[in-house]
């Protein structure tokens, strides 16, 4: 059976300072909900990324219709490039805007809220310490004394990212 994030060896036994330790008094379930948090940020932070996909792909297509126009008007279809022309070339998405704003529009009204709230989560219920559920995932997951399973890039025995060889 699989452990759970919070059981067996937490993270930082060796002594040192670990970051991703879960502060003393921290429970089970809110390093759960705060992972919860952080998923549906991150999830967030995927649309926004599609946004600006749609955003760009917008764009090229508006620009990719000059050279429509100006292949119809060489091909002798004067009114279909001049319709083109008015009715699709630089054309609102919505009623008012053009790509740009629904981005800005979206970031000021739901991402950087989304954003500010799951910081101010972290810093007070977990004195500021991102990433526990999934620290302790790991720390769950990984076989010891394997190479490629430390607990953090300095651990000894960690190989070196340029050369697995060594």
């Amino acid at each position: 059976m699989a452990k759970s994030p919070g059981e067996g060896k937490k993270p930082g036994e060796d002594g040192r300072e670990d970051p991703y330790r879960r502060p003393e008094g921290v429970s089970d379930l809110t390093v759960e909900a705060l992972g919860s948090l952080s998923k549906a940020l991150e999830t967030t932070e995927r649309a926004r990324g599609h946004l600006y996909s749609f955003h760009q792909l917008t764009g090229t297509a508006d620009l990719e219709l000059d050279r429509t126009v100006a292949l119809l008007r060489r091909a002798g279809h004067q009114a279909w490039a001049d319709r083109v022309e008015r009715e699709i070339l630089g054309r609102n998405v919505i009623p008012g805007h053009w790509t740009f704003q629904v981005v800005e529009a979206y970031d000021r009204t739901y991402y950087e809220a989304f954003k500010d709230l799951e910081h101010a989560a972290v810093q007070e219920l977990a004195d500021g310490r991102d990433h526990l559920y999934e620290a302790e995932l790991k720390e769950a997951r990984r076989t010891r004394n394997h190479p490629d399973h430390t607990a953090r890039p300095d651990s000894p025995g960690t190989r070196s990212p340029i050369s697995p060889f060594t």
